[in-house]
């Protein structure tokens, strides 16, 4: 693949979003929110989701960001005839699979992160579901 010396990043072609994600785990927080189904989020959904999530908590807990917008997606004008090359670089966005742990929150109360997970879906153009830590226990019982 040869291209010119002046672009910084590749445009990627779309490929698929098939599967499910085996890594789905809370590992950083207490509370996570996990997708139910595959997509490709943007960074401004992103970035919309943890905002409305820090102003929810306010400043009690921790918030961790499990994806991040590594895939440049790219189109053309409108009215624009066929040929002259793929477009410009559109938005930025990240292949989330079905069972991605997208966001994490930690140090807020089950209701907070209830509410805050709530106010988050609402932004997201995919289902959740919110899911919490699995408390490892050291004896056998």
């Amino acid at each position: 693949m040869s291209h010119s010396n002046n672009s910084k990043y590749r445009k990627y072609q779309k490929g698929r979003n098939k599967g499910v994600d085996p890594r789905s785990a809370v590992n950083f927080g207490d509370f996570g929110l996990k997708s139910l189904e595959s997509a490709r989020i943007t960074e401004k959904q992103l970035m919309a989701i943890e905002t409305v999530i820090k102003r929810h908590i306010k400043k009690l807990g921790t918030v961790w960001t499990r994806v991040f917008c590594d895939l440049p997606v790219s189109s053309k004008p409108v009215e624009v005839r066929m040929g002259k090359g793929k477009g410009s670089i559109d938005y930025w966005a990240a292949r989330v699979k079905k069972g991605k742990i997208l966001i994490e929150l930690g140090g807020v109360s089950y209701e907070i992160a209830k509410k805050a997970f709530a106010l988050a879906a609402s932004k997201l153009p995919i289902k959740t579901v919110m899911v919490e830590k699995e408390k490892k226990s050291y004896f056998n019982n």
